[in-house]
């Protein structure tokens, strides 16, 4: 996902849903910019605040209490945002892609990393198995209750998402968003997407 907002070369970098800041250290480590990363769980972000001051980056990643679908900046104040795992998690995430833009300067790229169910049904059909059977399993092996639940939880996650939101509606939503320019990439077997846009300039109008 950081390979679309290295080449942009931005200067001040979002990173939404930053979790325990992985995305937000690859960041750091392949540009210069310096990093906002954001997210609701303050568990993640105390994680994420270990692993950054243990790397030695604490002076350019900035870890803050925040949601993606209500941002605490002004317009247009980041040259490129980036989110992991976010949309299957809001109620809207038409208007959630519409925060995300508002925050990012014309020109900006947005990206956004998230699971996929495999298009292909030759995967599909392990897939299916592995997120139904062995992600529960494994989760109540090795970390009880509580684990068996979000492996239980995760599969069905996301296949909701692209029942209600097919590939095709979801590029049409960042398009909606004033994203342009919109790209996805399919990895991992298809278990794995990457999408990533660039914020549209306003034209002016004429006379």
């Amino acid at each position: 996902m950081v390979d679309p907002i290295v080449s942009s070369s931005p200067g001040r970098i979002l990173d939404v849903a930053s979790g325990t800041a992985g995305v937000a250290l690859q960041l750091a480590r392949r540009t210069g910019a310096d990093i906002t990363a954001v997210d609701l769980t303050e568990a993640m972000l105390r994680e994420g605040r270990r692993k950054v001051v243990a790397s030695g980056m604490d002076g350019r990643i900035h870890l803050m209490l925040g949601r993606g679908e209500q941002l605490p900046f002004p317009d247009a104040v980041f040259d490129a945002l980036t989110f992991t795992y976010l949309l299957r998690y809001v109620d809207d995430p038409q208007a959630t892609l519409c925060e995300l833009a508002r925050v990012v300067k014309p020109g900006g790229v947005i990206a956004n990393l998230e699971f996929l169910e495999p298009p292909n049904p030759l995967w599909r059909a392990p897939w299916w198995l592995y997120t139904r059977s062995v992600l529960p399993a494994a989760g109540w092996m090795t970390g009880g209750t509580d684990w068996y639940r979000v492996g239980r939880f995760l599969g069905p996650s996301i296949s909701g998402l692209y029942r209600r939101y097919p590939l095709p509606s979801l590029a049409a939503m960042w398009g909606r968003a004033g994203v342009e320019q919109v790209e996805a990439r399919i990895m991992s077997l298809g278990g794995g997407l990457v999408m990533w846009g660039s914020r549209r300039h306003v034209r002016e109008s004429g006379p």
